[in-house]
């Protein structure tokens, strides 16, 4: 085990994006800076003021020098995050999640380890991203996602869990009442044969929506992801499949190095927590980025 300050030789600085909002952020951001000065790190602080700002300054920072940049957000922060670092073809940037939001599915579906512990290692890692690509007509859209991508239930309870309020119990609560708005969506696959589906999930990591198991993998370097589908079959399967996710876990699923489609109609699509509205008509194609973020 290295000594403090032995990653100093692999950054040349530490860059901390956070929302100044948030509660309990001043005392996350003291802790930080305290870790990081025992790494002998030059620190810069970068608040947030707007949606989409955290992908801004992670490209404007992964575009020069070799920095490590902390998210300290949940899943959705860090996502722009990522983002904004694979905005640079060839970036030095590493970077991190520190656990600071609603959703911080990436960071328990990863090895523990704690910052400090991090710094004092010599090593950095690289983990798959799921590179998703929107086209409808001519344009073309390109995210990345580090968790996962869903399509159908998984964004609708996203947005219950939203509106209903937050806690375990009236989480859950909201989820149950998302389960009886829920329409299925068809999609086309490129050899042209069709499917109607409740949920689709594309996963490269364990665990979503904070209390579900999609798939035992543990291996989010491997070059695949999982898909975890359940076709349209009513209210009774959704709500035994919701059970199962948030107690046993669903088990094995098929894991693919790509997977694509077409909407035949307008479906909600979750992207590491965030929901975006994707038109009927849209061609989508989800591949494995093999290695393709440095992280601690």
């Amino acid at each position: 085990m290295a000594e403090d300050g032995a990653t100093a030789g692999l950054f040349d600085r530490a860059v901390v994006i956070f929302n100044p909002g948030r509660a309990g952020m001043g005392a996350w951001i003291e802790t930080l800076q305290r870790e990081l000065a025992a790494a002998r790190l030059p620190v810069d602080l970068l608040p947030t003021d707007h949606a989409g700002h955290a992908r801004a300054l992670a490209r404007a920072e992964a575009g020069r020098g070799a920095p490590l940049i902390l998210s300290v957000s949940g899943d959705g922060g860090y996502n722009e995050v990522v983002n904004g670092v694979m905005d640079v073809p060839g970036s030095q940037a590493v970077c991190t999640v520190i656990p600071a939001g609603n959703a911080n599915d990436h960071f328990r579906s990863l090895p523990a380890r704690s910052l400090s512990e991090a710094l004092r290692a010599t090593t950095v890692r690289h983990i798959d991203l799921l590179r998703v690509v929107f086209r409808t007509g001519d344009r073309e859209q390109i995210q990345y996602a580090h968790s996962y991508v869903g399509f159908g239930l998984t964004p609708l309870m996203a947005i219950g869990i939203e509106q209903g309020g937050k806690g375990k119990v009236l989480e859950l609560v909201s989820v149950a009442r998302t389960l009886r708005r829920l329409k299925p969506f068809e999609l086309v696959r490129d050899d042209g044969a069709t499917a109607k589906f409740d949920s689709l999930i594309l996963a490269n990591i364990s665990r979503m929506a904070k209390y579900g198991k999609v798939s035992e993998s543990h291996y989010p370097d491997d070059g695949l992801f999982e898909v975890v589908t359940l076709p349209h079959a009513g209210l009774m399967k959704m709500s035994l499949m919701t059970l199962r996710a948030v107690t046993l876990g669903l088990g094995h699923q098929p894991g693919v190095a790509s997977y694509a489609f077409s909407t035949r109609n307008a479906v909600p699509c979750q992207i590491d927590g965030e929901v975006v509205h994707i038109q009927a008509g849209t061609h989508v194609r989800v591949e494995s980025a093999r290695g393709a973020l440095a992280t601690l």
